[in-house]
């Protein structure tokens, strides 16, 4: 393990540092985040009450889906909660919120998304593999990836 994947876990260890772009969304500024950026509000699976994370855009397959990893594995509290409740709601850029609904994808699925965005962003995957096999505790392999994929399908407005 090298001193910069450690370094970059503990980083995104950082309740502090990873929650604070989520006050960029709600006033409507997320668009100073990029569109490989966006955040999800979802509901705590024993709260119920909503709960928020700002989380990288690792595929865009249509204008209606977006696909997001879970960098911390199934362990992390967004990816349990929206097992729980799916209904959830995407920021994306400055615009108002918009409902949707998660789907964990399949593994056959999570490989192919994976695949394609180590081929278009090499190098962006070079530097934040060996980050997310420190975050995962294990490897990341081009088949059967540990990193499981959500899909979110904008719903329309009514």
């Amino acid at each position: 393990m090298t001193a910069l994947a450690d370094f970059g876990a503990r980083l995104l260890r950082n309740r502090r540092l990873m929650r604070a772009p989520i006050w960029l969304y709600r006033v409507r500024a997320g668009a100073l985040l990029g569109t490989r950026v966006m955040m999800l509000e979802h509901i705590g699976r024993t709260s119920g009450a909503r709960r928020y994370v700002v989380l990288e855009v690792v595929d865009r397959p249509s204008p209606d889906t977006i696909v997001v990893a879970s960098g911390f594995g199934a362990k992390a509290q967004w990816f349990r909660n929206i097992a729980v409740n799916p209904q959830v709601r995407v920021w994306l850029g400055s615009h108002p919120p918009a409902a949707a609904v998660a789907r964990v994808l399949d593994q056959h699925s999570a490989d192919r998304v994976l695949a394609d965005y180590r081929a278009r962003h090499p190098k962006a995957w070079e530097r934040f593999k060996l980050v997310l096999e420190e975050t995962l505790g294990e490897p990341i392999t081009d088949t059967d990836t540990p990193l499981p994929m959500v899909e979110l399908r904008l719903q329309p407005h009514r």
